[in-house]
């Protein structure tokens, strides 16, 4: 059938996400995705509620670091609830506007990461390779300014991108082999011509996701190769404790990136690509406040002074 020809099908109204199909034991990833869920909730709030909350936090780094949070936060609640939905009570319908609101979500929140990792990158750039312009180059004001253009530009393309989707017909088939409302799977069911909304995601795509890549990958170049021009190592050291957490998140971020949207297209992985997208969908949402936490000095200070604070509220009432 030529996508032509679309106008003249009957449009479906629904999806059905194929998920993990009926995998034996489903009840038990029911109760490992909800222990995830809840992890991963409880501590990206915790993450948020210390930055807010302790002065010794108010820098450029961790008000990015909230932002991340909050991100992680709105990300993890668009995937993991109806996951979990699908895993007790084995529904698998959707609507095509609630999948379309769904990829709405979760292609802001994906572009918002990839935004924040790359200006997260970029203080540690500042920090350490231009240590006496920092205060003045990354105060409050332009940091608040980074932060409103990350969100508000995410919005704003995806807001374009999704106005292209809807105007798309889905005549059938209706089946996703997904757990979630990705674009590929989506497109792929349209009847429509398809050709301009792939060019602008792909445009998109190269402005949004590889710029802030190079921009990330431009300067952990400059912040490694000044750190090895550092002559002694506990000096070396220090410096790479600054930003050694966040190496690592975006090191998972981009490798599940990659996985699921590259290396995952080729024959030989592609029938893994469910479990790849777990993740870079799920996965890295619980692992990165936990590297923030327990490899990060200044975090754990500031829940061990949380903590304390409480200990003497208590005993004061």
């Amino acid at each position: 059938m030529e996508k032509a020809e679309g106008e003249n099908q009957t449009s479906i109204t629904e999806f059905i996400l194929l998920g993990f199909g009926n995998l034996p034991g489903l009840i038990l990833f029911f109760l490992l995705f909800l222990v995830i869920y809840i992890v991963t909730m409880t501590a990206n709030i915790l993450i948020v509620a210390i930055v807010v909350s302790d002065q010794h936090l108010h820098t450029p780094m961790y008000f990015f670091l909230g932002n991340l949070s909050c991100m992680e936060i709105c990300y993890t609640s668009t995937i993991l609830p109806r996951m979990l939905a699908n895993f007790l009570t084995g529904e698998k319908t959707i609507s095509v506007t609630g999948c379309i609101v769904q990829f709405y979500w979760f292609g802001v929140l994906v572009t918002v990461e990839c935004y924040l990792l790359a200006l997260m990158s970029y203080d540690r750039y500042l920090a350490i390779c231009k240590p006496l312009h920092y205060a003045s180059l990354m105060n409050g004001r332009f940091c608040m300014e980074l932060a409103v253009g990350s969100w508000l530009s995410s919005f704003i393309v995806l807001t374009i991108l999704i106005c292209l989707v809807s105007q798309l017909i889905f005549c059938g088939p209706n089946e996703i082999d997904h757990f979630f409302c990705d674009f590929t799977p989506m497109i792929k069911l349209s009847c429509s011509d398809t050709s301009l909304v792939t060019l602008v995601t792909f445009i998109f795509s190269s402005i949004d996701i590889v710029s802030p890549f190079i921009l990330t990958l431009t300067s952990y170049v400059y912040i490694i190769s000044t750190i090895l021009r550092i002559p002694s190592a506990t000096g070396r050291q220090k410096a790479f404790s600054t930003c050694s957490s966040h190496l690592i998140v975006v090191t998972v971020f981009y490798g599940t990136l990659m996985i699921v949207y590259i290396l995952s297209n080729t024959s030989s992985l592609k029938v893994l690509n469910k479990f790849f997208s777990i993740l870079y969908t799920v996965l890295t949402l619980l692992i990165n406040p936990l590297i923030y936490s327990l490899r990060n000095k200044d975090v754990k200070e500031a829940l061990r002074r949380a903590v304390q604070k409480g200990r003497v509220s208590r005993k004061g009432d």
